[in-house]
């Protein structure tokens, strides 16, 4: 069996890396972690989607009215694969209008504050899991984690802003917002946000680690996170598609439960994806501290 492996390029190394990947993974419970993370994510969404909502309605006079119409069609269609019609049109459809139309000032409120702190709670358990498997847990302290989940949140935030608009309503509606001379931006679409999405994984793989490497060493990780991310999506819509189509036994708890498991498999992927940086400082350490958590 080596023999053949030996065939391959790059096989041993490959071999190795798959092993202790597995092996940080099943050390440290991924399973568990993923359910926590996933589990915060879901009580942080509404302070999530409150914050997102309140920066993206201030777009609603730049970027025109088509523009918004677009953003409203491609929310829906996405919603739909997980909310029911009625949600849709009752709850989900009234608030997106009301936030692009009137006024957006009482969202930035003590509320909205508040909310950022809830909403933030997700990224102190993501960064909590990731240091854990990255096998530095408790080398930061409590406070400077909630610090710092607070500031890359309210960041991330920002950036949320700007990004959910842009992936939502496609390249179709950018390109009618370009001129003709540079229309062929539009094929760099997807590229750049693929590119926009590994450097955030990176970096959050990165800052989530007491003890760092340098930067690049985190692409990996980021890198299987984003494959995993497509095939998770692909799988999950496969399967909300299948299920919409009779009827389910879980009744109304077929919403949150999906909405759940999609959370989870986020969660899970973000999590391999630190698993195998970890593994690649292990079996490869670039610093001393490299070499003494790789001994523990």
């Amino acid at each position: 069996m080596r023999d053949q492996v030996e065939l391959v390029p790059f096989g041993i190394p490959l071999v190795r890396l798959t092993r202790e990947t597995v092996r940080i993974c099943l050390r440290y419970r991924v399973t568990g972690l993923a359910a926590e993370a996933g589990f915060f994510a879901l009580l942080s969404l509404p302070p999530l989607v409150l914050g997102l909502f309140a920066g993206v309605g201030y777009l609603g006079n730049v970027i025109g009215q088509g523009t918004v119409d677009d953003f409203t069609r491609h929310l829906t269609e996405y919603a739909g694969t997980v909310l029911t019609e009625g949600i849709i049109d009752s709850l989900l459809l009234p608030t997106v209008d009301e936030v692009f139309r009137d006024g957006r000032s009482e969202l930035i409120s003590l509320g909205f504050l508040l909310s950022l702190w809830s909403g933030s709670r997700v990224l102190n358990v993501f960064i909590d899991t990731i240091s854990i498997m990255y096998g530095q847990s408790g080398m930061r302290g409590i406070v400077r984690t909630r610090a710092m989940s607070l500031t890359i949140y309210t960041a991330g935030l920002l950036f949320g802003c700007v990004m959910m608009p842009l992936v939502l309503v496609g390249p179709s509606a950018i390109g009618s917002l370009l001129p003709d001379r540079v229309d062929w931006l539009i094929h760099l679409y997807w590229p750049v946000v693929t590119v926009l999405v590994l450097l955030g994984l990176t970096t959050l793989f990165h800052v989530s680690t007491p003890q760092r490497d340098p930067w690049r060493r985190d692409l990996p990780g980021a890198a299987l996170t984003l494959v995993l991310w497509v095939l998770s999506s692909w799988l999950m819509r496969t399967l909300v598609a299948d299920s919409l189509g009779g009827s389910s036994i879980y009744g109304p708890l077929t919403t949150p439960i999906i909405l759940l498991v999609g959370l989870y498999t986020i969660a899970i992927s973000v999590l391999i994806g630190a698993a195998l940086n970890a593994a690649v400082r292990s079996l490869w350490p670039h610093s001393a501290a490299d070499r003494s958590i790789s001994q523990t």
